[in-house]
């Protein structure tokens, strides 16, 4: 499978969020990715189900909701109606990790697991079977424009093995600091999915920035 593409529209200009949202239509991505921070769980607060329902009316393409905030067990069925596609939570702040990969299955979205840079991969071992996608964060949560942490290619390795031993069809995307000076190496180390937010909107030519990072990743 040649490795998907998803822009982070927390670096977009939400000043032309829906220009912004045509050029990602028209480009090579594969999907929209959204960062809900709610200021807790992160020390930053970024958008909600406003923002969710009004990207889907324009979007063309699946949503792939990150759900940075505590409790998100709460948020599940609102975040289906605004229009998520595949909706992740992250493992910190799960109490009942299994219950809410469950419920987000049985809501019609793909479920996702999110795992902090500290956070190793071995505890997934037992909701593996649940989980649709592994979303390995590469920097810190809550802010965008970090430094790229290069322990992510282990946890990546450590990670695909662990799947293809338990025979999982589970997808890893990464998220944090890529661009097309890891793009290559991020695959090759097992990565399904690129999560890129400055590399693409702060370039030039976003929709030229996204087609090269799925011809290098593809290489």
């Amino acid at each position: 499978m040649k490795p998907l593409i998803a822009p982070s529209l927390l670096s977009a200009d939400f000043l032309n969020l829906e220009k912004e949202i045509e050029m990602i239509n028209n480009s090579e991505a594969d999907w929209f990715h959204l960062d809900i921070m709610d200021g807790v769980f992160v020390p930053n607060i970024s958008f909600g189900l406003p923002v969710v329902e009004a990207v889907k009316r324009k979007a063309q393409k699946p949503l792939d909701a990150h759900l940075m905030i505590v409790n998100p067990d709460r948020y599940i069925d609102a975040f289906r109606k605004a229009g998520a596609d595949i909706l992740s939570v992250q493992y910190e702040a799960c109490t009942h990790l299994h219950r809410v990969l469950q419920s987000i299955r049985d809501g019609g979205m793909k479920s996702g697991v999110v795992l902090n840079p500290h956070t190793p991969v071995q505890l997934l071992t037992n909701v593996l079977a649940y989980t649709d996608l592994v979303l390995i964060m590469s920097v810190n949560p809550g802010f965008g424009g970090q430094q790229f942490i290069p322990e992510t290619y282990r946890k990546i390795t450590e990670l695909k093995s662990m799947i293809n031993e338990g025979e999982h069809h589970v997808l890893i995307e990464v998220d944090g600091g890529v661009n097309a000076s890891n793009a290559r190496q991020l695959v090759e180390a097992g990565a399904d999915v690129l999560v890129a937010g400055n590399a693409v909107f702060k370039s030039k030519n976003p929709a030229q920035t996204i087609a090269g990072l799925k011809k290098i990743a593809s290489w």
